[in-house]
């Protein structure tokens, strides 16, 4: 679930009342990272995680009854506790939640926080939610003039919330996009992997017949010449753009524009000397150096891979090789 602020908002404002959990620390095997959330109801009704239903019981119960008193609290849960097997954490795992209400009382998430949070997810803005542990202040944060901005940014480039000190950052980061550049078949394998993956994936090729609703049912597919597409997506650094037609009057145009992009990754399909040729055109067309080295190509990590599901894998690794390394 990506959209457990927006949930915690609606059903704050509709009266339901919300409380707001969040894993803030993890050790060994726990079953969720560091930053997931479950969002509950004052009717019961959740929707989110915490654990993979190991503690979710436990949390519930004590959201309910934060929901009564007004105020936050830390839950830990771990093999040390006398009810590890009953939680579902005996194989050595140990996590820190913290169960926060969403209201005007003291220590409580303020709804004009949480619907700020909100309005920044839905501008697509990089967002960090700073709690204090101890205080339980609560600050919204998104640049440099911060005290935490370093860490805040770094948190930001990996997509990690955590502890610094006693603020917990929760990372509010815009969500992933993938651009794939021709409907071939790698892409058929490529575009359900970018989408396990945590990417929202988006195919451009003017050619009718290969991006076609029965060959890729249900995805969002665009017709326009790839430059013009791309202009259009408005790329920016939470972006990957791989080319894969194969055909350097639809590849070109599609690279000139990602490289004038912030996109953290850019791929193009083709052999080694099918790329040296496409790096002459894009030399003489003035495009710089530097912007030639953005270039992942032959795109993939060099695994061996033979067919498209392959090649597909190879792309995927390579693309969070970029974005996590």
């Amino acid at each position: 679930m990506n959209d457990i602020p927006e949930i915690a908002l609606a059903w704050h404002q509709s009266g339901r009342r919300a409380v707001l959990t969040t894993v803030i620390e993890t050790w060994g095997s726990a079953p969720r990272p560091v930053g997931s959330q479950l969002v509950i109801a004052g009717d019961g009704a959740m929707m989110g995680s915490v654990s993979g239903g190991c503690v979710e019981g436990a949390v519930v119960d004590a959201a309910l009854a934060c929901l009564e008193s007004g105020t936050p609290k830390l839950l830990s849960f771990g093999v040390a506790d006398e009810d590890a097997f009953a939680v579902g954490l005996a194989c050595g795992g140990t996590i820190r939640v913290r169960v926060e209400p969403v209201g005007d009382t003291a220590g409580a998430l303020p709804p004009a926080l949480l619907a700020d949070l909100v309005a920044a997810r839905a501008a697509k803005r990089p967002v960090a939610l700073l709690t204090h542990l101890e205080t339980h202040a609560h600050r919204l944060t998104g640049g440099p003039g911060d005290a935490l901005a370093t860490e805040i940014a770094t948190r930001m480039r990996s997509d990690q919330s955590g502890l610094e000190g006693d603020w917990f950052v929760g990372i509010h980061n815009p969500p992933l996009r993938m651009v794939i550049v021709g409907a071939v078949h790698i892409a058929q394998a490529l575009v359900p992997m970018a989408r396990a993956c945590g990417y929202d994936p988006v195919l451009i090729d003017p050619r009718g017949a290969f991006g076609s609703a029965a060959r890729f049912p249900g995805e969002s597919i665009v017709e326009d010449w790839p430059d013009d597409a791309l202009a259009a997506l408005a790329l920016d650094a939470r972006c990957a753009v791989v080319t894969l037609t194969h055909d350097n009057k639809l590849d070109d145009p599609a690279l000139m524009s990602a490289l004038a992009s912030k996109a953290f990754y850019i791929g193009s399909l083709g052999s080694k000397r099918t790329h040296a040729k496409r790096l002459e055109r894009l030399q003489a067309a003035g495009v710089s150096a530097d912007q030639i080295a953005r270039i992942h190509a032959p795109v993939g990590l060099a695994i061996g891979a033979k067919s498209p599901a392959e090649i597909a894998v190879s792309i995927m690794a390579q693309v969070t090789q970029r974005l996590r390394m």
